[in-house]
């Protein structure tokens, strides 16, 4: 069985490292990645954010990538995240959600300030919710780290619905009724999120002298990015919680 783990790791972790996440051309997600990201593919485009600026380039040619596009965002961009036919943007100040209705040239459709400033951000949606964490530790600044929760269902107007405080929240994912946080050296937190906008802590994974930066969840295995490489966890038993398969170093 660890050989049959190893090799769907395999398939996905050139992902995680990349930080990518790839969609169908009508918004449905079929790939994975980190929340971490800082570029993605959705249908035949391949986006791209750097500190103050989101790049779309057409990539239906198997041999070429034509740019298209350029849009000024704002400032400190950190993360982009892919869902249906949308782009979740995260600043160090700012969630912005942007529509690829025309896929060569995406338009902002609304966006939330964070009460936390100067904060590493990653985001991931999901139907009506939004899930942020804030950083302020190390380079990120800001006075709080938190979990942040987001009703998304007026798109041009995020309402903030909870703030979690936590110690130093990394990257995020969610599978069904279960959202995972990771925590740094506080290895990863599981949140039952039944109550969309009340996430509730279950469980958590702590492993000694690891640091764990992002997570993958990829059918029923969880591939968490740590320190030295990746670990996979078994989330199809008991998605709140993870059990322990196997160990990929560096």
């Amino acid at each position: 069985m660890k050989i049959l783990y190893h090799l769907i790791a395999i398939v996905v972790l050139s992902a995680l490292i990349s930080c990518g996440k790839e969609m169908t051309a009508n918004g449905g997600s079929t790939g994975a990645g980190g929340s971490t990201a800082r570029f993605t593919i959705a249908g035949n485009y391949l986006y791209v954010v750097d500190n103050v600026s989101l790049k779309a380039f057409d990539i239906s040619s198997n041999t070429t990538a034509v740019f298209k596009s350029k849009t000024e965002i704002g400032i400190n961009i950190e993360t982009i995240f892919p869902y249906q036919d949308k782009l979740f943007i995260g600043s160090s100040s700012t969630m912005y959600v942007y529509s690829l209705s025309d896929p060569s040239r995406p338009t902002q459709l609304g966006k939330a300030e964070y009460t936390i400033r100067m904060s590493c951000d990653p985001v991931v949606a999901r139907d009506s919710v939004a899930y942020a964490t804030l950083r302020a530790t190390g380079p990120c600044g800001g006075s709080s780290s938190a979990l942040v929760v987001y009703n998304i269902k007026n798109i041009s107007s995020p309402q903030l619905m909870k703030s979690l405080f936590l110690t130093a929240p990394y990257g995020l994912g969610i599978k069904n009724n279960s959202l995972y946080v990771c925590e740094g050296l506080g290895g990863i937190r599981v949140f039952n999120i039944t109550n969309t906008y009340e996430p509730s802590q279950v469980s958590e994974i702590r492993v000694s002298n690891t640091t764990f930066y992002d997570v993958i969840p990829y059918g029923n295995i969880l591939i968490a990015q740590v320190n030295d490489g990746f670990i996979l966890y078994d989330i199809g038993t008991n998605p709140m919680q993870p059990a322990f398969l196997s160990r990929i170093l560096n």
